[in-house]
């Protein structure tokens, strides 16, 4: 998964610099042995910024100086919690928000969901920053054990349900 990360990762940093794109990439591996799904969000910086801008009313916002690291992982948990679910088989899992890191030109986020019994069905909203880009896609790649299944999300589509 590492080196399809990384893939991804250089794929994302040259769409940027190559002209606008408005796309977030997000991973979800299911770990059988702890029953957890990992999951992994990128996302553009500026985009973010002017999503969260408006989102929390606070123009003079910087996401790359914030007040506090805490001060961005709070909008951020509290962003996600509106605007990402999950539910295996048909059943709505708790996310849990573990931080951020800075990755270039965007945000990696990283959450769980804990406690998730082996699943058949998984379903993802993810409306990510869809109320600021009319074209934003959210890119999804989900991983258990060596199969992969991928969703694209947009505005008129913002839930995917794959089954393995």
């Amino acid at each position: 998964m590492l080196l399809f990360y990384n893939v991804i990762a250089a794929v994302f940093s040259c769409l940027c610099s190559a002209h606008p794109i408005h796309v977030s990439v997000t991973e979800i591996e299911y770990d059988r042995s702890d029953q957890a799904l990992e999951i992994m969000m990128r996302v553009f910086t500026d985009d973010l910024e002017l999503t969260l801008k408006s989102a929390f009313d606070v123009p003079s916002l910087d996401v790359l100086h914030p007040g506090s690291k805490k001060q961005l992982d709070d909008m951020m948990k509290e962003y996600l919690d509106r605007h990402l679910r999950i539910s295996l088989d048909g059943k709505q899992h708790a996310l849990n928000y573990l931080g951020h890191e800075l990755d270039g030109d965007a945000f990696v986020f990283y959450i769980e969901v804990a406690r998730a019994a082996p699943w058949k069905t998984i379903e993802i909203m993810n409306d990510v920053i869809m109320e600021t880009y009319d074209d934003q896609s959210n890119i999804v790649h989900v991983y258990v054990e060596k199969e992969v299944k991928s969703a694209r999300l947009t505005r008129r589509k913002p839930v995917a349900r794959l089954t393995f």
